[in-house]
C-alpha cells in the first residue's frame, strides 16, 4: 500500500511524525513523504525534522512563496508529477494550510482517495484563508479524521456521510506527548535566561494581525503593559519580522526602560526548544491555532488572539481565552492571569497520543484488501 504524505507548513511537521511512525508498524505500507516547501525557511522546516525525527523527504517540490494563487498552481503542478510517477493508493494530507488543498484536488483530479486529518474544524470566518482551505479539502476527502466532536456535527451539517467521517484525536498531542521528556534536555531557558514561570511566551503571525497596521499597534501596545509584570519572549516569524520593519516599529524591540523587564525578540526556534518554551511559560499569547491545543494539554494558559476559533474544545474545556487585538481586553486577561486567576483545565476526548495508530489501523482496514 503507497501512501503519498504531504506536508509543507511548520505544523503539518508535528502532525505528520507519528504518523509516519504508525505507518512503519505495518511492513506492507509503503509511506512516501513529499514536502512542498511552502516554508523552507532552515528553523521552520529543517530543524523540526530533526527534532521530530521525521525522515527526510522523499521528494521536495520547493514552491517558496507567492501569493495564495501563485502557491496554490505551482504546487498542483509540481504534485500531479508526482502522483503520475508512484501512482500511490492514497493521498494523506494534514491541516489547512496551501498544499493541503492544493495536493488534495491534484489527487481527487487524477482519482486517487484522500484522507484527510483534522478535518471539520471550522471558524466559519470565511476571510480567514485557512477556512476556505479546510472547507474544500474536507468537500472532497474520502477520509476526515476529526479531532473533537464538534468537528463531527459541522462535517455533517455540510451534508458529509456519516461513513466517511472518524473521530480519532489529536495527532498535533501525538507529538506533544511523545517529546515533552525530550525537551526538558533543551538549554533554551538558560539560554534565554529565563526563569520557569517566569516569563510569557508570543507568537503572531496571521495576516490579519501582522498585515494590518493598526491590529499590530494594538498588540504591541498591550505588549508594552504586559511586560512590566514579565518578560515576554517573541520567537519572531520572518513574515512579521519583515512586516515590523516595513512599518517602521522593529525599534519596538530596544531595551526596556527602567522597571520595564522587556520584550525579547528572538529568531524561530525548533520544536523542541520551543516546547520547552510553552510549558514552562506563565503565559501564553498567541494567534496559532496549534498553539491553543498544545496549551490546553500542557494545561498552561492562553490568550488568542483572535476574533473566533476552528479549536472551540479548547474553549470549552482548556485555559484558552479569545481576547481578539483590542488592547485594553488583551492586558486585562493578562492581568488575571498574572493575579492567580486563570482559568482551569481539563484534556480533551481521546487526546492520549494514539491517534496517529487509530488513523492508521482504520485505513488498512479501509484499503488493505
Amino acid at each position: 500500500m503507497k501512501i503519498v504524505n504531504v506536508v509543507g507548513a511548520r505544523p503539518n511537521f508535528m502532525k505528520m511524525a507519528p504518523l509516519i511512525e504508525a505507518m512503519r508498524a505495518y511492513p506492507f505500507i509503503c509511506p512516501l513523504l513529499v514536502h512542498t516547501g511552502q516554508h523552507y525557511d532552515a528553523n521552520m522546516s529543517k530543524d523540526f525534522f530533526e527534532d521530530l525525527g521525521l525522515p527526510m523527504p522523499d521528494v521536495s517540490l520547493e514552491v517558496g512563496s507567492g501569493s495564495h494563487a501563485e502557491q496554490t498552481a505551482r504546487i498542483m503542478v509540481e504534485f500531479e508529477k508526482v502522483l503520475l510517477r508512484e501512482r500511490p493508493d492514497l493521498t494523506l494530507v494534514v491541516g489547512d494550510v496551501n498544499s493541503t488543498i492544493a495536493c488534495a484536488l491534484t489527487s481527487v483530479k487524477l482519482g486517487i482517495p484522500v484522507a484527510h486529518v483534522e478535518a471539520g474544524l471550522r471558524s466559519y470566518d470565511r476571510t480567514m484563508p485557512e477556512e476556505v482551505n479546510r472547507v474544500l479539502t474536507d468537500a472532497i476527502s474520502d477520509f476526515l479524521f476529526t479531532t473533537e466532536r464538534g468537528a463531527e456535527v459541522n462535517l455533517r451539517r455540510e451534508g458529509i456521510s456519516e461513513d466517511r467521517i472518524f473521530f480519532v484525536g489529536n495527532v498535533m498531542i501525538d507529538s506533544l506527548l511523545k517529546h515533552t521528556r525530550q525537551a526538558e534536555s533543551s538549554t533554551v531557558l538558560e539560554d534565554l535566561n529565563l526563569a520557569p514561570r517566569g516569563y510569557a511566551l508570543m507568537t503572531l503571525h496571521r495576516p490579519s494581525n501582522v498585515d494590518d497596521r493598526s491590529s499590530l499597534e494594538r498588540v504591541l501596545l498591550a505588549i508594552a503593559s504586559i511586560q512590566v509584570r514579565l518578560p515576554v519572549v517573541w520567537p519572531v516569524h520572518p513574515r512579521t519580522r519583515a512586516k515590523l520593519a516595513e512599518c517602521g516599529l522593529g525599534e519596538r524591540q530596544g531595551p526596556p526602560a527602567k522597571g520595564n523587564l522587556g520584550l525579547r525578540m528572538v529568531e524561530p526556534q525548533g520544536y523542541l526548544n520551543f516546547l520547552r518554551l510553552m510549558e514552562n511559560a506563565r503565559l501564553v499569547l498567541t494567534d496559532s491555532g496549534g498553539i491553543q491545543e498544545e496549551t490546553t494539554v500542557l494545561g498552561v494558559p492562553c490568550l488568542t488572539m483572535r476574533e473566533n476559533t476552528e479549536r472551540p474544545v479548547t474553549l470549552e474545556v482548556g485555559p484558552n481565552v479569545l481576547v481578539g487585538t483590542d488592547t485594553g481586553t488583551i492586558v486585562r486577561e493578562a492581568m488575571r492571569v498574572l493575579d492567580g486567576q486563570a482559568r482551569p483545565g481539563t484534556r480533551p476526548e481521546l487526546w492520549d497520543g494514539k491517534a496517529a495508530s487509530r488513523i492508521v489501523d482504520i485505513l488498512v482496514a479501509r484499503l488493505g484488501n
